[in-house]
């Protein structure tokens, strides 16, 4: 007979199917899955859309520079969810504000912002004394402490980029291959613009909760890769991108109570061996 010894924020090794049954039927267990789910779908949808107009970088500067929320949530002694939300979504909008304003290239705005983010974001950890678990937790990801709080949150945001995307679907696709002729064709192109980075910084800032600030541009950009390597129809590449997402979020957890690993990092290990495995289907025929 095996000891199963379980804590919310802690998943030990599963030492038989069964267990993992068992596992189950934890809520905290439950409301993991339903937001590795939820966020899998976000991250699939969303990231479609950041590999194709390249905006990868500006994800990764978002999750990076969100280390100034997390410092921010943990030395006011909140929850660092609250703090990130505002804070990439302020940090987002201003960044493509400046790509807008200057001369500079969008690389080295966001090479600029990022670095005077990361700056102020390691003094303000500096300065947290005591007990970091929070501060960790978010750094690294932890998707077992997923409160239904976010699983609310997470929905609001999903449900809220898929009216926004799929109702303006032929616009957005229109945008993302040629921004000029969407233009003169009459598409919105600074509004859609910035309500996609609005989405996509929100979505940041869930998704940091599950997989870390260091891997969450992974999140979302692994999923889209691998389903573009798939098909290039949009449409096919877009189901496949939330359903490489969804899928290896829910991979990478019960990877995570096998092996005794921490959840982010399981969960995008999960996403960079489907790429490689389809990769080498695909590209190498083997």
């Amino acid at each position: 007979m095996h000891l199963l010894i379980l804590h919310p924020h802690k998943l030990l090794v599963i030492a038989n199917n069964q267990e993992l049954v068992d596992l189950l039927q934890f809520p905290f267990m439950q409301r993991a899955i339903i937001g590795a789910v939820l966020m899998g779908i976000l991250g699939g949808l969303l990231g479609s859309f950041v590999t194709l107009r390249q905006l990868s970088f500006f994800s990764h500067a978002v999750g990076h520079a969100a280390l100034v929320g997390v410092a921010l949530g943990v030395l006011l002694n909140t929850n660092p969810t609250w703090m990130l939300l505002p804070f990439t979504l302020i940090f987002g909008i201003v960044v493509l504000y400046l790509i807008d304003k200057t001369d500079l290239g969008s690389d080295s705005v966001l090479s600029i912002v990022l670095s005077g983010a990361l700056a102020i974001g390691v003094i303000l950890t500096s300065m947290i004394k005591g007990y970091r678990g929070n501060l960790m937790a978010v750094l690294f990801g932890d998707i077992l402490a997923i409160d239904v709080t976010d699983l609310i949150l997470t929905l609001v945001i999903l449900v809220g980029s898929s009216i926004f995307l799929l109702s303006t679907l032929r616009s957005q696709i229109l945008l993302t291959l040629n921004p000029d002729v969407a233009q003169v064709q009459g598409v919105p192109v600074q509004l859609y613009r910035y309500g996609f980075v609005v989405l996509l910084s929100l979505s940041v800032a869930v998704a940091i909760k599950a997989v870390g600030v260091l891997l969450v541009n992974a999140f979302l950009v692994i999923p889209a890769a691998t389903a573009k390597l798939m098909s290039h129809h949009f449409n096919r590449f877009l189901i496949l991108s939330v359903l490489v997402g969804s899928s290896s979020s829910i991979g990478g957890i019960m990877v995570s109570g096998v092996f005794n690993l921490a959840s982010g990092p399981s969960i995008v290990l999960v996403q960079f061996l489907m790429f490689l495995l389809v990769f080498t289907w695909v590209k190498l025929g083997i």
